[in-house]
């Protein structure tokens, strides 16, 4: 998949351009300002898979902590909050 880029002074003259490009081209446009890159326009299948793989990262995190807290025990709030004092 192609990855363009556009200056922001020129994406502002481009904006409906750009939309069609991520939109029905499926390209990647990344603007940037001063030569660095500071925010890309995707297809919204690309944010989809980055959700559902930020999602299976979380699951797989919260099943490793729910192990951990069976394996090691867990501590009440009230404790927490004792040892820190507050």
């Amino acid at each position: 998949m192609a990855m363009g880029q556009v200056n922001t002074v020129d994406a502002r003259a481009q904006f409906s351009e750009i939309i069609n490009r991520a939109a029905f081209a499926k390209e990647r446009v990344t603007l940037t300002r001063r030569g660095k890159e500071i925010v890309a326009v995707v297809p919204i299948e690309d944010v989809k898979l980055l959700e559902a793989l930020e999602d299976k990262i979380d699951l797989e995190e919260a099943r490793e902590a729910l192990f951990e807290a069976k394996r090691k025990g867990t501590k009440s709030w009230d404790r927490i909050k004792k040892d820190l004092g507050i």
